[in-house]
């Protein structure tokens, strides 16, 4: 078996590969390579490399840390692809996320026991999960962005066989998989890239330090590493999708952007193999370039998450308005209206919480509404709470219903945070397993002077390093069955269903959707073809008039009469109801 690495600033460089020690020789035809074959090399070896006279590390591109990122990788290798249950092929237009975190999806934290669970979603309805990252960090419990090793798998998962045997069961129940990765940073504890190379570069400095190196000498390679890591989750372990985190974060001043590579590599596999591959951008920029057509000056990526629609539906839900929902708390419905049209409520206009203009408009005749996911919660947008608190912990059921029905009936991709469906009542904190006594401190003050600066006491922000914040954070799966919890399930599955039926709720045509409002009354209406959504938000019934259409009900939260000849719907309050032909 061959073994290489790039360590462009060694002098020598040697492979440790179980108990034996193999020198390394250059490679002459790539500058920085170094290059070993080893014979006694097998599945699960332990190997490392040892830069000059430094300590032996891990393969930066091992798949395998069964001892955590400061232990030695281990050889792993993938089935043929025919070996492997096919990709479901349901396009993103046609889709329903459903974000999962495995460590507290259930409270073993497991592929395995995440895989046992799938029938669940199966039966809600949605078409992919979306994992939170699965690359290692030190300890066994995290949120994920603090991975270090970005081609492993977090061994207290189930590493990558059990990466495998999830999402194998999930292509076995018809269902895609969609990987959270994060290129903008690595975490502070146990990365051992700058040892190798220029993998980082003072050049830019991001919230995190030094900025992975996407421009200065060197980057070529690091590119290659993260492209390489990027098609490895496509093609070696089957997975259908990548979220990418914060893309806004990614300095990267050359004329071709990581970003660009990055989607024609992926668009040239999904051609390849012919299966439906897909990137999803976390951006703050309110851009449409960053899923513009190459062809058309874009960088390409098939679909960006959409906070800004987020932001106006739970001011307009919550009523809060602090911090960045002061620019949609004036008039939230408003708000909401025009993020539903336009996609972008910040299309170049004043941010308060930025103090400057921000965003650029979308061109909506030309632009799919596939090109933007739509949620009511995310794993931010909970987990970056102090309490870690979910809508479910401060609004009525029928309020969470009229959530679930402007997400699952809207005009964007739909993305659910797990626990959402049945309105799970166990929070979803912020939690550490740092092994480094200084760094887990660090965490924790850090953590509560920030939300201090919020108005918060020390006391009630849960101590990340505390076991029982991760624990407190894990689904409670006796809440389905119990009534309240049930009857809301019962509604998601109806929207979804609704969705998955009536084309007119996938219709891509941004600009053939119709808002109407009324801010005092506290309703919102909208049409989608030949559907007509109504959510009142208001604890006081509303007659709306739809117009004589000749539309029934289809779905309500609460018990109604159809529409009267004079085409006016009465709608209880904190209520939602979905109509059509």
């Amino acid at each position: 078996m061959q073994f290489e690495v790039w360590a462009p600033l060694a002098d020598r460089v040697a492979l440790r590969l179980d108990d034996l020690t193999y020198d390394m020789a250059r490679d002459p035809e790539r500058d920085g390579w170094w290059t070993a074959e080893a014979d006694t090399a097998a599945e699960g070896s332990r190997y490392g490399f040892l830069l000059d006279d430094g300590p032996v590390r891990p393969d930066p591109r091992g798949r395998r840390l069964p001892d955590g990122p400061d232990g030695l990788s281990a050889v792993v290798s993938f089935e043929e692809p025919a070996a492997r249950e096919p990709s479901p092929r349901t396009p993103l237009q046609d889709a329903v996320l459903y974000e999962l975190h495995i460590g507290t999806f259930t409270p073993e934290g497991t592929f395995d026991a995440a895989a046992a669970r799938l029938g669940h979603l199966t039966a809600l309805g949605v078409t992919h999960v979306e994992l939170l990252p699965v690359c290692p960090f030190p300890g066994r419990s995290g949120w994920g962005y603090d991975g270090v090793a970005p081609w492993a798998v977090h061994e207290p998962y189930g590493g990558p066989a059990g990466l495998a045997r999830f999402v194998d069961a999930a292509h076995a129940a018809g269902l895609g998989v969609v990987l959270d990765v994060v290129h903008n940073h690595l975490g502070p504890s146990g990365n051992h890239l700058p040892a190798f190379g220029p993998y980082f570069t003072e050049t830019h400095h991001t919230p995190w330090g030094a900025a992975v190196n996407l421009d200065a000498p060197g980057s070529d390679e690091v590119r290659a590493y993260l492209l390489g890591s990027a098609l490895a989750w496509l093609r070696d372990h089957r997975i259908d999708g990548l979220r990418l985190d914060a893309v806004h974060a990614l300095a990267d001043g050359r004329a071709l952007t990581f970003l660009e590579e990055l989607a024609a590599a992926v668009d040239e596999l999904a051609a390849e193999t012919g299966r439906q591959l897909f990137l999803i951008a976390e951006s703050d920029r309110c851009d449409p370039r960053t899923t513009a057509p190459r062809a058309a000056g874009g960088l390409g990526l098939h679909a960006q998450w959409n906070d800004d629609f987020h932001h106006a539906l739970h001011c307009a839900l919550t009523g809060e308005s602090q911090g960045y929902y002061a620019d949609f708390a004036g008039a939230p419905l408003a708000a909401l209206a025009k993020t539903m049209t336009r996609a972008f409520f910040h299309d170049g206009t004043w941010s308060s919480f930025r103090g400057r203009t921000h965003g650029r408009p979308v061109d909506r005749r030309g632009t799919p509404a596939h090109r933007f996911l739509g949620y009511a919660q995310t794993h931010d947008q909970v987990g970056n709470r102090a309490p870690g608190d979910r809508l479910a912990a401060s609004l009525s059921p029928g309020l969470l219903a009229c959530a679930a029905a402007v997400v699952l009936t809207g005009p964007f991709v739909p993305m659910l945070f797990m626990g959402e469906e049945w309105g799970a009542g166990t929070p979803w904190q912020y939690f550490t397993d740092h092994r480094d006594p200084e760094l887990a401190e660090a965490v924790r003050t850090g953590r509560r002077r920030e939300f201090a600066a919020h108005g918060w006491k020390a006391e009630e922000v849960p101590d990340p390093q505390d076991p029982a914040t991760r624990d407190r954070s894990c689904l409670d799966w006796a809440e389905p069955e119990r009534e309240g919890h049930a009857r809301l399930l019962a509604w998601y599955r109806t929207l979804v269903t609704l969705r998955r039926t009536h084309p007119d709720l996938r219709d891509p045509d941004l600009a053939g959707v119709r808002v109407a409002h009324d801010e005092e009354r506290r309703w919102l209406t909208f049409r989608r073809g030949d559907i007509r959504v109504v959510v009142n938000l208001s604890p006081e019934p509303a007659t709306i008039a739809l117009g004589r259409n000749g539309v029934r009900v289809l779905a309500a939260w609460e018990p109604m009469e159809h529409p009267g000849e004079d085409g006016r719907v009465h709608v209880p309050g904190e209520s939602a109801v979905v109509l059509g032909p």
